[in-house]
């Protein structure tokens, strides 16, 4: 058990029966009353943000978390396979857990997994990725007003919007977060 005192950003705790970690506190001192501690919990799971004052020294259950460093080897169904880059323990990981993004992952991708004690709870992908474009249409000159896109699918099977002069076999910049494109790239 910790306590109100003890926040620090990124410490996970249990709150109302879901892991949140801390994005940011302040330790607030009135000059009437007693001392309190404002905070911003972001769901570990869901990523929503609350906030929520505790009263000076309040008991919390702390949780640790472990964050690992893990290859993405192959997609089966439903179902990821990353391994461990230090013991090389291979694990199944539902797509659940990587949210939108499972889509983008290309094989030998590493990938961030946060583990509490051998659950695995959430997965992160990079937040950028280099893919290649497999199928696009041909832009036209001149049918643009300012900045047309057009959809373009992606080695791993993803689909994103992309310049009207982006061509099949180029390679791409993808931003995980916003599933956007950014630049040309290199392999």
């Amino acid at each position: 058990m910790a306590t109100s005192n003890d926040f620090r950003n990124g410490m996970a705790l249990k709150f109302d029966g879901n892991l949140v970690t801390i994005v940011e506190f302040q330790h607030v001192k009135p000059g009437k009353g007693g001392a309190f501690v404002r905070s911003k919990l972001k769901n570990v799971k869901t990523g929503a943000v609350v906030e929520k004052t505790w009263r000076a020294g309040e008991k919390v259950e702390e949780v640790r978390l472990e964050r690992l460093s893990m290859q993405y080897l192959y997609r089966d169904g439903d179902m990821l396979h990353v391994m461990d880059q230090e013991t090389y323990e291979q694990l199944t990981l539902p797509a659940e857990l990587f949210g939108e993004q499972a889509d983008l992952l290309k094989e030998n991708e590493i990938v961030t997994v946060l583990m509490n004690g051998e659950t695995p709870i959430v997965a992160e992908i990079p937040n950028f990725v280099i893919l290649e474009v497999t199928e696009t249409e041909p832009g036209f000159r001149g049918n643009t007003a300012q900045g047309a896109t057009k959809p373009a699918k992606l080695e791993t099977g993803a689909t994103v919007n992309v310049p009207l002069f982006i061509e099949v076999g180029e390679v791409l910049k993808i931003d995980t977060r916003s599933r956007s494109y950014v630049e040309r790239a290199k392999r």
